[in-house]
């Protein structure tokens, strides 16, 4: 962000000797298709075109279950809430995304996997009341979920990894501290190394005497 250029091998290199986990590359896939070989790759176009949504599962010390409900928008890769309950239903991701579209707005497209909280009956007809379209992913091909899946990656590398919770709300401070910062500072290859939604701040003029 400051204009600091490195060779990525150094930066690799670095990596390893501190002992961090360089990523492995991959190799790329030039489509997706469904059993009857028809290709069903939704590409986000702009803003608020087709968002995702998936569950990420940690504890806290006492061994008891939390989930965290991510949500993105595919085009900007803003995160635009992180829900973290001990239990989260079909009605909480209502509420949930409900806020999210008073605040913003309605994405075109939703993209998710088939689980229960996705697919349940009130959700469906909910998002079919508001024209927003449900896409879902083939039953055991989350590469097809990939910008919420790269995401979820980052999320537990950067922050589940190295923190450790005792209670749900030290969870819900934690998270949200780590989502404005991935929105707001931290740098994105796919954005020109910027992040999705950086801070911007305006300079009053104070009219004269």
């Amino acid at each position: 962000m400051e204009g600091w250029l490195v060779n990525h091998k150094r930066v690799e290199r670095i990596w390893r000797q501190e002992g961090l986990k360089v990523p492995k590359r991959h190799r790329k896939r030039r489509r997706l298709w469904l059993n009857d070989g028809s290709c069903i790759r939704l590409r986000p176009t702009h803003k608020d075109h087709v968002w995702s949504y998936d569950f990420v599962a940690e504890r806290t010390t006492d061994g008891r279950k939390v989930r965290m409900l991510n949500i993105i928008d595919e085009f900007t890769r803003e995160c635009l809430a992180i829900r973290v309950d001990r239990h989260i239903e079909a009605v909480d991701v209502i509420e949930t995304l409900k806020d999210l579209f008073i605040n913003r707005g309605l994405p075109e497209y939703i993209r998710s996997d088939n689980g229960p909280e996705f697919i349940a009956e009130i959700i469906r007809d909910w998002l079919k009341d508001l024209n927003v379209t449900p896409t879902y992913i083939e039953p055991g091909s989350p590469w097809e979920n990939g910008y919420i899946e790269s995401f979820n990656g980052k999320f537990r590398n950067e922050l589940l990894n190295g923190e450790i919770f005792d209670t749900i709300t030290e969870a819900r401070v934690l998270t949200e501290r780590w989502r404005k910062h991935y929105n707001t500072k931290r740098p994105h290859s796919s954005l020109g190394y910027r992040p999705p939604a950086p801070e911007t701040f305006y300079q009053l003029q104070l009219a004269s005497a």
